[in-house]
């Protein structure tokens, strides 16, 4: 019994001296099958991302998106103390967002699609339209969408005084902390119309950017593009029209060159 655990002593002893001497080259645990099993791994994630937008109306994949900016973009602020207001993010990298607005549809399917096809997806809410169904929008949170501002009641707010656009955005503020926990940086306001103290308000209730949107068809670097285009969300009606106006976007996007890139990574 001594012997035994001297001889484990000291493999521990061996092992240790191993790690230490080499512990930054450590195995991928793939390779651990071995070469040829691994290699059936790896040239299944293709075929597999290749399989899943087949299933959702697509040719081919998207192009992979690149790795994160290490800073946000820099954009000018709209005034003091106003946040900035953006249509498109200053970069050179060819990326475009896929943003959604109010909260209306709430398709299980479409959380289906952003899973498979790991679609990073901006959803801009509305308590007074997303009504009971918040947890589908906690369903999309899970599988990686984010959750941002789109006013309590989606009122026209260009002309209405500062105290009621204030409460229409922090009090969606104060719901979304509430909800999940987070009070979002972005905010867009509904028809995309606002004055300037739509924005002093965006800024007094911590928001860091006014979002827009492009609709032009040719596309370019860093657009923030609003889906589905043309189609109006019917709250009880229309399941699945965010899947099909989603998948003929991402067809427009792929068919001209560009990534999906998640939003909140650059502004």
């Amino acid at each position: 019994m001594r012997r035994r655990g001297v001889a484990a002593l000291l493999t521990g002893v061996l092992c240790l001296s191993g790690c230490l001497g080499g512990c930054a080259q450590s195995v991928d645990p793939i390779e651990r099958l071995g070469k040829k099993a691994a290699q059936r791994v790896r040239t299944h994630e293709p075929a597999a991302a290749a399989d899943a937008y087949r299933r959702w109306g697509l040719g081919a994949p998207l192009l992979p998106a690149p790795d994160p900016p290490a800073r946000r973009a820099a954009v000018r602020a709209a005034g003091p103390g106003m946040p900035p207001v953006v249509d498109r993010v200053p970069t050179r990298d060819k990326v475009v967002f896929l943003t959604f607005d109010d909260g209306a549809e709430k398709d299980p399917r479409f959380v289906d699609m952003v899973r498979e096809l790991r679609l990073p997806v901006s959803l801009f809410l509305t308590d007074s339209v997303v009504g009971p169904g918040y947890a589908h929008f906690g369903r999309l949170r899970a599988v990686g969408a984010s959750v941002q501002n789109h006013t309590l009641d989606h009122p026209y707010l260009r002309g209405m005084p500062y105290a009621g656009q204030r409460a229409e955005i922090c009090g969606q503020q104060e719901k979304l902390k509430q909800r999940f926990g987070i009070r979002p940086r972005l905010f867009r306001p509904p028809y995309g119309e606002y004055d300037d103290d739509t924005l002093r308000a965006a800024g007094d209730c911590g928001i860091a950017a006014v979002v827009l949107w492009r609709d032009q068809e040719r596309l370019r670097a860093g657009d923030i593009l609003h889906c589905p285009e043309g189609v109006e969300w019917v709250a009880g009606e229309g399941g699945g029209m965010a899947r099909g106006a989603t998948a003929r976007m991402l067809s427009r996007i792929r068919g001209q060159g560009f990534a999906v890139a998640r939003l909140e990574d650059y502004l």
